[in-house]
């Protein structure tokens, strides 16, 4: 039997890494991760709440985007309480920036459960936390460790690459996760976890790993890259065109013209931004061109003022406002270089 990413209660198979590699590996790392873990501020609280919050906000989303929007997130919703009772549109808001808004939304829809069926208490096992909407199993291991000292090993793309690098091997699927159940420190599940994260964000990177700094260099099969087994998905090329509309309006710095995107739309959901035009046409004036990506998509993002509207949807949203809207993070962007947030 096992339990996520644990530790097996049965040895009934030959353990990728032998038990004399297992714990030189995890002392070397402890140790490592005691002199040298970057000064987070999720990493100040065991807090439950503090932790899930950090752990979604980090999902495909890089540390130093996150930093200012955690502590502001936390600003305007301190609690769960104060989470599940916010109006979805001010959750939305608070999270414009960081993209994949399916996590807010998530993330609302949890707190909603964990008031109302666990009295505002999350649950303390991984299994238990996997019953919330928008954790998966990487997320509930992480949170279980970290908040509540689960002996339970996490599975991430940083810990991937260590896990490959470290045995030479291209793992996959549920090897991943009995390798990291078999190096897993149960005494300090959650530091070991983050220190695995750790070592694999800032020491054994994608590309050109500082081997030499390593703490389990001895440890490694590969000391170094993998070779390569596929090419990189090509970024493809688009240009695109807004409409960004500003008038003086009744408040101080005017009125900006904004649409909103349909509930039932695949991306981004309800959402604000600028109006799209086809192309840029003769009545158009050019303002700007910036460049935006998403995923394996480049985009030249070329912004106009029209006298006309370009949408009749649309509304005029008072600039004092804007932060409050909950607006795509290309809309913030270009409102931004405009100098209109």
């Amino acid at each position: 039997m096992r339990k996520l990413g644990g530790a097996e209660t049965v040895q009934s198979r030959q353990s990728l890494f032998p038990i004399p590699q297992q714990r030189r590996f995890r002392s070397s790392l402890l140790a490592w991760y005691n002199r040298h873990a970057r000064d987070l501020p999720w990493r100040a609280s065991r807090d439950p709440y503090r932790v899930w919050l950090s752990e979604i906000m980090l999902q495909q989303t890089r540390v130093a985007a996150v930093l200012e929007h955690y502590k502001e997130f936390l600003r305007r919703f301190p609690t769960v309480q104060r989470l599940a009772t916010a109006r979805e549109a001010s959750v939305l808001a608070a999270w414009s920036g960081l993209g994949y808004y399916r996590r807010a939304r998530m993330m609302h829809a949890a707190a909603k459960v964990v008031m109302r069926e666990h009295g505002g208490e999350f649950p303390v096992t991984a299994e238990g936390l996997l019953t919330l909407p928008g954790i998966g199993r990487y997320t509930a291991a992480a949170i279980a460790s970290i908040a509540f000292g689960e002996p339970v090993a996490v599975v991430d793309g940083n810990v991937e690459r260590v896990l490959q690098r470290l045995s030479g091997k291209r793992l996959a699927g549920e090897e991943l996760w009995t390798a990291a159940g078999d190096l897993l420190d149960a005494k300090r599940s959650g530091d070991f976890n983050q220190a695995m994260m750790e070592l694999g964000a800032t020491v054994c990177t994608p590309r050109a790993p500082a081997c030499l700094t390593c703490p389990v260099i001895e440890l490694c099969a590969t000391r170094g890259e993998l070779a390569a087994t596929a090419k990189s998905v090509p970024q493809r090329k688009r240009e695109i065109h807004y409409a960004l509309n500003h008038r003086n309006g009744d408040g101080r710095n005017g009125e900006v013209f904004l649409v909103q995107r349909a509930r039932d739309a695949s991306l981004m959901a309800s959402m604000w931004e600028l109006p799209e035009l086809v192309s840029g046409n003769g009545t158009a004036k050019p303002l700007f061109t910036l460049r935006h990506s998403i995923t394996v998509t480049d985009y030249t993002v070329r912004v106009w003022h029209t006298d006309a509207l370009p949408h009749k949807d649309g509304k005029w949203t008072p600039v004092e406002r804007i932060e409050k809207v909950a607006l795509t993070g290309l809309a913030r962007k270009i409102l931004r270089k405009a100098e209109l947030l």
